[in-house]
């Protein structure tokens, strides 16, 4: 397992847990307002920190209440099972962030319980995909796993960084009409992390923001600014 780092403490990551959020190395795409460009770039630069990793949540059991894993893109690692099963056996619930570009390893992950929570990323409308990830790409995978997560049985959520400079008002749109009725979806302010992957690109005023918001909730009423969750 590729671990390039972790946050030892982290009250936001988790929905409704205190939790460690771990960052794996390597990520299939491109998109340019990536905020974790080292993870893309150099991904092995940095010792694998696995085991320092599970000493500290051992001594963190009963404390910490879930492990959040987050990249780059986990569902490359291909010991993520085995990763996050040794995280099950030690009590802690696990959160899985993705950008959905792999569906068979998110459907093993599901079918053997190993998850208790799924944050995907939509990345922008389908139409707009490829000019969002920074590649060619096929779509078909990202609305499989899409479809993956809308038939289990756990907790999920979409969620869009809405990037000027990436993103247009025919882009929230089309995401309102392709994930219309979801029950958790949120859209959330670029911000620059002096780690991006491509510079030139700015977060949407207030008052754009709340426009895009607005549309959203035409067809997602539960729609939600991150961090104004209610």
């Amino acid at each position: 397992m590729n671990v390039q780092g972790y946050q030892k403490l982290s009250l936001l990551d988790f929905p409704g847990k205190v939790a460690c959020t771990v960052f794996t190395g390597g990520c299939n795409l491109r998109c340019p307002f990536c905020h974790n460009a080292s993870l893309v770039r150099a991904p092995r630069e940095n010792p694998d920190q696995t085991e320092e990793l599970f000493s500290y949540l051992e001594s963190r059991r009963g404390i910490l209440e879930g492990v959040c894993v987050t990249g780059g893109e986990p569902t490359l690692q291909p010991d993520l099972p085995e990763f996050i099963g040794r995280l099950k056996k030690m009590g802690y619930s696990v959160k899985l962030d993705t950008n959905g570009s792999n569906p068979s390893a998110l459907r093993a992950l599901l079918e053997r319980n190993l998850l208790d929570y799924v944050a995907m990323d939509i990345k922008s409308a389908p139409s707009s995909y490829e000019r969002a990830v920074g590649k060619k790409t096929d779509f078909a995978p990202f609305e499989e796993s899409i479809r993956l997560l809308r038939e289990s049985k756990i907790s999920y959520e979409f969620r869009t960084t809405a990037v000027k400079g990436i993103h247009r008002r025919e882009d929230f749109e089309e995401i309102g009409r392709f994930l219309a009725g979801e029950k958790r979806y949120f859209l959330q302010s670029f911000r620059d992390s002096g780690n991006v992957l491509e510079s030139g690109y700015g977060a949407f005023d207030d008052a754009e923001t709340a426009e895009w918001l607005a549309i959203i909730r035409k067809t997602i009423p539960s729609a939600r600014l991150r961090g104004q969750e209610e």
